[in-house]
Order: C-alpha cells, then structure tokens, then sequence
C-alpha cells in the first residue's frame, strides 16, 4: 500500500504543477505570475512553491525538482518507503548509481513521455523529478542537480 501524503503535501502530475505544466515556456509562466526570478535562490522559482524548482530546457519547462512537501497522485513522497514505489508503479524501471560516484540509485515510472524518477538510498525515497521520460533519464545519467 503506497503511503499517503504527509501534512499539507500537494500533488504533482505527469501534467505539471497547478498552472505550470510541463512544456510551458519561461516567458509564459513568468508573464502569468507562475514563474519568480527575483527570488534569492538557484534559479528561477514557483510563485508559492519553494520546494519545487523548475528545469528549463531551450526556453521549456521539462522538469520539476520536487522536495518535501510533494506528492505524487499515488501519495509518494520524499520519504516513501521503496517497496511502496513499486507497489504503486509496478513497471518502475530500477537505475543502477554509477559506482566511482556517490549518487542515489533511481526509479522510473514512465508513462508515455512523462515520467517520475525517484532517487533513493536503497530504502528511503530522497528526491523526486517529474516531467518528461528522456530529460528525467538524462539528469539521471548525467548527475544533474537543480542549481
């Protein structure tokens, strides 16, 4: 049984957040109020959310770095158990962490171009990117972070 959001968690689709989906262009959701630059942070955030940091690519929102509050629709959260994940999303693929480095090992869920990667310690959800399949693998194999 997958685990419930915990508190005030907000859920996340494969869609995007709220009024910030994914494909969305930088100057859209700044121009609609969804997009803040003049915060003092990494990068550009979401207007009321400061667990959640976009990832642009060629001007396109593909991804979203998601912390403690979020929840995906199945009630995964940074926390979940990973037998709950599989539970939830039975055609999860596992990733192996590369082994000269010190990274999570990661969990896809794809559906269709839309994926969530779970990086986990072994036992414990750590982090969770939602937004299309080949950009979540990419930051994946590429050891992106979201600074």
């Amino acid at each position: 049984m997958p685990a419930g959001p915990v508190g005030a968690a907000e859920v996340v689709s494969l869609d995007g957040l709220g009024n910030a989906e994914f494909g969305a262009t930088e100057e859209d959701l700044t121009r609609r109020g969804v997009l803040r630059t003049d915060v003092d942070a990494c990068g550009p955030t979401l207007a009321g959310h400061g667990s959640v940091s976009p990832i642009f690519v060629d001007d396109r929102l593909v991804l979203l770095w998601l912390d403690d509050p979020m929840s995906t629709p199945e009630g995964i959260t940074v926390g979940t158990p990973v037998d709950a994940v599989h539970a939830a999303y039975p055609s999860v693929v596992d990733l192996d962490a590369p082994q000269e480095m010190h990274r999570f090992y990661g969990l896809l869920a794809r559906s269709g171009d839309r994926a969530y990667l779970f990086l986990h310690d072994g036992s414990t959800v750590r982090e969770i990117i939602a937004g299309y399949a080949d950009w979540a693998r990419r930051l994946f194999d590429e050891g992106y972070g979201p600074c």
